[in-house]
């Protein structure tokens, strides 16, 4: 019984605990001071590559370099440079690879095209394979053959011949 009520009190306890933490929980402070700005660095972020991570795109990378790179970009932005010219910048320093959606061009050709020209090839390969293995009719057993097919099967049957 005193088990019990001790049990039950620390119940009490925890559900008091819990609610306290939460009516002395305030609105989360905002995470700029200028949330223009913030966006803008998120826009511009969304449209570069991690280097670090190379299948995130900055805004969604934690990485340290990713993070050097957002504060980067948002010290042009203060410095006055625009959305374009930031892009330019970081495609300047580290080339085609930053974008996240690299542009089509000589140097960028076999990225974009190249699984589709592997998948072609696959399908050509496949293709021939099969029209290879299925143009020929097998050919027919000669008496000789059949006789001597027909005695081996016969000889593994208890039940008789054939």
């Amino acid at each position: 019984m005193v088990r019990a009520a001790v049990v039950s009190m620390m119940n009490v306890l925890v559900i008091l605990m819990v609610s306290a933490s939460v009516a002395w929980a305030g609105e989360a402070a905002p995470s700029a001071p200028e949330p223009a700005l913030e966006k803008r660095v998120m826009a511009i972020s969304e449209e570069l590559r991690c280097l670090v991570c190379q299948n995130q795109s900055l805004a969604d990378s934690h990485a340290d370099l990713a993070i050097d790179l957002k504060n980067q970009v948002r010290e042009k932005l203060k410095q006055g440079m625009s959305e374009r010219q930031i892009v330019e910048y970081m495609v300047e320093r580290y080339g085609d690879f930053v974008l996240y959606r690299p542009p089509l061009k000589a140097t960028t050709f076999l990225l974009w095209f190249g699984p589709f020209a592997l998948l072609v090839a696959g399908l050509i390969a496949l293709f021939v394979r099969l029209a290879r293995r299925g143009g020929s009719a097998p050919e027919a057993l000669s008496d000789a053959d059949h006789a001597r097919a027909t005695a081996l099967l016969d000889a593994d049957n208890p039940a008789g011949p054939r």
